[in-house]
């Protein structure tokens, strides 16, 4: 049943509403269709359709039609006999349709149970074929990784010549291993070597205590005995028991005072210095201490032990281990990871070890800065160049030069430690460079001043330009010359692709400040001459600075001859020849 929200019985109750002239089949209309209007609200009908509760509620409608209008009964009744079998009919329909529908999805899922076993049986089979196909791999991957040889690649374990040439190799690594091998000792033999050793050590600091007790006991009888020779010189004009209780009383306080001062006479302070003196090996014993330490400190770095290996290099006998060589043993091996490298602990240990006054070589100095500057650890650059150990050379300088010039953070740090590198090999030029390349201008100029000259002062110009340092090189104070003519910086720099602009700053400076100016810095030059400046005047035109070559020629030629500004004798000359 197909309804709609416009019934066909709805519909034809409502012209029958609107024909009749009843007012009482008029109510009773609208009351059938009130009726309709509720039980379809209270059955939950839905709006469109076919519903079998629709159909219900307007059977009970029509059948109350029936029964009203009582003229047409035999015809409605006929209708309505037919209306109900179309609507079995239609609903025997759908039961048919709704038994066919569910025999073939019977049938469907019947067919999709065999095909999920068919399946599921060849997933099975498919399975058992790859655990033997990976157990094939499995087998030929071991099979092949026991043929190759750890390192190489599959084609060249499969080169005989390559094969041969690795296989000479080994040998002769074992070989050296073997020999090695042979020299070495058991754990326990070193274990035994250890304990004599600390047994040595403690008698050897029992005999050094007792040689100091003999040695005081010594000085004290030498200086009884000198007393005694006095006193008999003297012609014994004091008795025996007095002089030796005097000595005595003065032996223990010379021992009193030398224990709370530190501070006693040249006999008794040179004890420790001559059985120092007398420990130190000689001969076969030298040969044999630096045997044993070279020994252990190859047994140390060979046990990756590279902190104690550093230490015990740094502390070697006369310092054969402190040089370039042991440094690039360390620079060559690398520790584990998160840890110090072995070159700067090697580095740390020799600046460590380094008494006040005495230094590190040269080329180990370097070595180590660049090193710690690879890490990134200035401070024990810091500390290394302010406490004077390390050597300063110009490479040195100039290593912490281009590190600033590469890493901007630490290049103020990088150029004050080159400076004072620069400074102390008296390296005047990169010690101004350093001071300018930190905008320390004034500070140089003022240095520039008193250490550089003129040539020297154009380098740092040309390393780097800086117009304020310039104009202070180029102005006399304090009735001090400068120590750069403006005509000769200018017509220098001019003739400089690179500093040709520094240069027409400094002329564009003079122009800005009025136009007397100019005309005061040429007639004032004592160093530079005519012909310097007419330089000046072509080289500006030859820059398409057409303004500032008028500029100068018009001070060189336009003059009245009335006067000299210069009050010294090479300004009036040079008035003199202008107005020539």
């Amino acid at each position: 049943m197909n309804k709609g929200q416009n019934d066909p019985e709805k519909t034809e109750i409502n012209s029958l509403v609107d024909t009749a002239l009843c007012e009482d089949d008029r109510r009773f209309f609208q009351s059938l269709n009130e009726f309709i209007d509720e039980e379809k609200k209270y059955l939950q009908c839905p709006d469109e359709g076919a519903d079998e509760l629709r159909y219900i509620i307007y059977r009970s409608v029509f059948n109350k039609v029936i029964g009203r209008a009582a003229a047409y009964r035999r015809l409605l009744l006929a209708i309505k006999a037919e209306y109900d079998d179309t609507i079995r009919e239609l609903k025997r329909r759908e039961d048919e349709a709704a038994a066919a529908s569910s025999g073939s999805n019977l049938q469907s899922l019947l067919s999709c149970q065999r095909r999920a076993a068919q399946i599921t049986d060849r997933i099975s089979v498919l399975q058992s074929q790859t655990a033997e196909l990976q157990e094939e791999v499995r087998r030929q991957k071991s099979t092949t990784q026991s043929r190759l040889v750890p390192g190489l690649t599959v084609a060249q374990c499969e080169d005989p010549e390559f094969l041969q040439v690795l296989l000479e190799d080994l040998q002769t690594q074992r070989e050296v291993l073997l020999d090695r091998k042979s020299q070495c000792v058991p754990v326990e033999v070193q274990s035994e070597h250890k304990s004599e050793l600390q047994k040595a050590e403690h008698h050897r600091d029992h005999l050094r205590a007792q040689n100091h007790r003999l040695m005081t006991r010594c000085k004290r009888l030498k200086f009884v005995w000198d007393h005694l020779m006095s006193w008999e010189e003297t012609g014994q004009k004091v008795p025996l028991e007095d002089l030796l209780g005097s000595t005595i009383q003065n032996i223990q306080m010379i021992s009193s005072e030398s224990l709370q001062n530190q501070d006693m006479d040249e006999d008794f302070c040179c004890i420790d210095a001559e059985l120092s003196e007398h420990e130190e090996p000689t001969g076969v014993d030298e040969s044999k201490l630096l045997s044993d330490h070279l020994d252990r400190f190859l047994e140390l770095f060979e046990a990756a032990q590279y902190e104690a290996a550093a230490l015990h290099a740094a502390r070697s006998p006369g310092g054969i281990l402190r040089n370039s060589n042991t440094m690039e043993m360390f620079e060559g091996v690398h520790g584990p990871l998160a840890s110090t490298p072995p070159a700067l602990l090697f580095f740390w240990a020799l600046l460590v070890t380094t008494a006040t006054g005495n230094r590190v070589s040269g080329d180990v100095s370097l070595q180590g800065v660049s090193c710690a500057l690879q890490h990134g650890d200035m401070q024990l650059i810091t500390h290394a160049v302010t406490q004077n150990k390390l050597t300063f050379t110009e490479k040195l300088g100039d290593t912490l030069s281009e590190h600033a010039q590469k890493n901007p953070g630490a290049a103020d740090l990088c150029l004050a430690l080159a400076t004072m590198i620069y400074d102390g090999c008296r390296i005047h030029q990169k010690t101004a460079l350093s001071m300018c390349r930190r905008g320390l201008i004034h500070s140089a100029a003022e240095f520039m001043k008193q250490q550089l000259s003129a040539e020297e002062c154009m380098w740092v110009l040309s390393s780097s330009p800086s117009l304020s340092l310039l104009q202070l090189l180029t102005v006399s104070q304090r009735g001090q010359a400068a120590v750069l003519s403006v005509g000769g910086a200018c017509a220098s720099m001019l003739a400089d692709p690179q500093q040709h602009r520094l240069a027409l700053q400094l002329l564009d400076g003079f122009m800005s400040r009025g136009p007397d100016v100019l005309v005061d810095v040429i007639l004032e030059e004592r160093s530079s001459s005519v012909d310097v400046w007419d330089q000046v005047a072509c080289l500006c035109s030859d820059l398409k600075r057409d303004d500032l070559s008028q500029a100068v020629r018009s001070v060189l030629l336009d003059q009245n001859g009335t006067g000299v500004r210069s009050p010294d004798l090479e300004g009036a000359r040079l008035t003199e020849d202008i107005f020539l």
